[in-house]
């Protein structure tokens, strides 16, 4: 049998399709096999190129192939799918994989470490807590509306409406329900303390890796937006520039051109929606800051909020601290303001 130039693998939970073509782009096998079957399969062939979407546990594979010696090439799920020819099949979906390896302009997604996707994993956590009590204190608060029990909005209020559960004489008919209530006092400070313990673990994890120590200088950036980044796109060399980071991540204009005609609208949306939404965050944190502030970037920052609003700033303040936390973790250099 010929040598395989390059292997795809359609990765699935339980049954994988694997195909390999020659050197001269020809099929040399197209063949399901078994997760035990995967790793002692692999191992078998000698190095090669390996292609695979970046999907589910491919970071994982990917760590694998490669201390088996193979070079690993992890790809954009959305530009493997134009390549698909026929149906939809294992089969189809596997040569589409190799077929968009071959594509010299498609960029393969970085391989993530262990604390990277260690790092992920608390912030995905963090978030699904967050929803979760979210939800909690919303429902909370329409079944009390219901019974005339009103709060202000905030968690501090909220807390002190639960622990006056028992003074509201609206609820006196209602024995059911206040018991709910009284649990719900019970989950809504379980669900704190595990995103409190989670932050801290973020925290500790910040104080100690210097990249994320870097990144804490920008105004705008803390803990959450550090860590975040460095779990997507680690020292950030996969980009070869600062503005390709902030076209990853969705926060440059859409454009629309043909011909002559030149037009752009709003930002793609592109990329990791949970790190963008979080350096809009920062990002509208640090141009509050701004307003009192006198050097270039709060000049810059106070006329683009004269001059287009504050949400459209907010937006182009993100895409700034994007680009100037890839020039930190290329240069390796904390932030330095500079005053008029």
């Amino acid at each position: 049998m010929k040598q395989c130039n390059v292997i795809a693998i359609d990765l699935a939970k339980n049954i994988f399709q694997v195909c390999g073509l020659s050197k001269d782009h020809k099929v040399l096998f197209n063949k399901p096999l078994k997760r035990s079957q995967l790793a002692p399969f692999m191992a078998n062939q000698p190095s090669t190129q390996v292609a695979m979407e970046a999907c589910y546990s491919s970071h994982y594979w990917a760590r694998c192939f490669t201390a088996m010696g193979h070079i690993v090439s992890l790809l954009p799920a959305q530009h493997v799918t134009p390549f698909v020819r026929g149906n939809k099949s294992d089969h189809n979906d596997v040569i589409g994989i190799a077929e968009a390896h071959q594509r010299p302009h498609i960029r393969p997604v970085p391989i993530k470490t262990v604390e990277q996707q260690d790092i992920q994993s608390l912030h995905r956590i963090r978030e699904r807590l967050i929803k979760q009590r979210t939800a909690m204190t919303n429902q909370t608060r329409g079944l009390l509306s219901e019974h005339g029990v009103t709060a202000p909005q905030g968690h501090k209020a909220f807390i002190t409406l639960l622990h006056d559960i028992n003074q509201q004489p609206s609820l006196a008919q209602s024995p059911y329900l206040k018991i709910q209530l009284l649990e719900n006092i019970d989950e809504y400070h379980r669900l704190t303390q595990r995103i409190d313990r989670i932050a801290q673990q973020l925290a500790d994890i910040a104080k100690q890796n210097p990249l994320c120590q870097l990144l804490l200088t920008i105004p705008g950036v803390g803990v959450i937006i550090s860590t975040l980044l460095y779990s997507a796109i680690g020292d950030g060399s996969q980009f070869a520039n600062a503005r390709e980071l902030a076209v990853w991540l969705g926060l440059t204009p859409r454009q629309y051109s043909s011909g002559n005609t030149f037009g752009s609208g709003g930002i793609t949306k592109r990329g990791n929606k949970h790190l963008r939404k979080q350096l809009v965050h920062g990002a509208r944190a640090a141009l509050s800051r701004c307003r009192t502030k006198s050097d270039k970037v709060s000049q810059w920052a106070n006329a683009l909020v004269a001059r287009r609003g504050f949400n459209k700033a907010c937006v182009a303040m993100a895409a700034r601290i994007a680009r100037v936390s890839w020039i930190l973790l290329n240069r390796k250099e904390t932030y330095k303001t500079m005053n008029v």
